[in-house]
């Protein structure tokens, strides 16, 4: 091969060498730059809020058991009443208290297997007071004392208060607005420290919302809304998904 051919052949591969280069600089630049535009930073932020309870719901229940019907329905007609003074006396307003009406059962008396029979032994007279008010603490302090009026020979069960938050419609609102903001936040400190800067979000999902008692650490999937405490602690969560460059 003559040097001219050579010469020529030579050409053509550095050619090609360069050709080669250019188009995988190429190549890698629009990659880097498509990669850029679909990076995204997937973060969750949360907000707390510690609220009171401002409407309570507590009943207690009232009941007799006597061997004729009458005799139960008198001492049920005598004590009902009493309870309603009760918490009258106590700063209840009557407009707050409702009676149920009465539930009766027909007691029998069992065999020596302990069956019931078909004999008529008695019967068992009940109704149950109930309270609804926005003065928690109040209700919440007759509800500890009611056993005082089973010292006044009153059968009387009190049951747990359960205590709700009205407004929590509106402070939702607020709390994932507030959450939404820490999710920004998360999502730049993760950013700054890789050299990256954060974009506009791109989408956003909200979590379930959690009451839970105060200082509680209890979390459910499904959400949980407790009415065991006055104080309560409302998180509220959102998955947010923002663009990085």
């Amino acid at each position: 091969m003559n040097d001219k051919k050579k010469f020529d052949l030579m050409n053509i591969g550095v050619a090609l060498a360069i050709g080669l280069i250019v188009s995988s600089m190429l190549l890698g630049w629009a990659y880097t730059s498509g990669k850029k535009e679909d990076d995204a930073l997937k973060v969750t932020g949360s907000a707390k809020k510690r609220i009171k309870s401002d409407l309570v719901s507590w009943s207690a229940d009232v009941s007799y058991r006597a061997p004729k019907l009458a005799t139960a329905y008198d001492l049920l007609s005598e004590n009902v009443p009493r309870v309603k003074k009760y918490l009258i006396e106590k700063g209840i307003k009557e407009e707050q208290i409702t009676v149920s009406s009465i539930s009766s059962t027909t007691l029998h008396g069992k065999d020596l297997n302990g069956n019931s029979t078909q004999e008529i032994i008695g019967y068992s007279l009940g109704q149950s007071v109930h309270v609804r008010s926005k003065d928690v603490d109040l209700v919440a302090k007759i509800a500890r004392e009611s056993t005082e009026l089973i010292k006044q020979g009153i059968l009387l069960d009190s049951n747990s208060p359960q205590y709700f938050y009205t407004k929590l419609g509106d402070l939702k609102i607020e709390m994932l607005g507030e959450a939404a903001k820490d999710a920004r936040l998360r999502a730049e400190e993760i950013a700054n420290a890789t050299g990256s800067s954060i974009g506009t979000i791109r989408s956003a999902r909200m979590g379930v919302m959690q009451i839970t008692a105060a200082d509680s650490t209890e979390v459910s999937d499904y959400g949980i809304s407790d009415t065991s405490s006055i104080h309560k602690d409302l998180t509220a969560v959102v998955n947010a998904n923002f663009a990085v460059y």
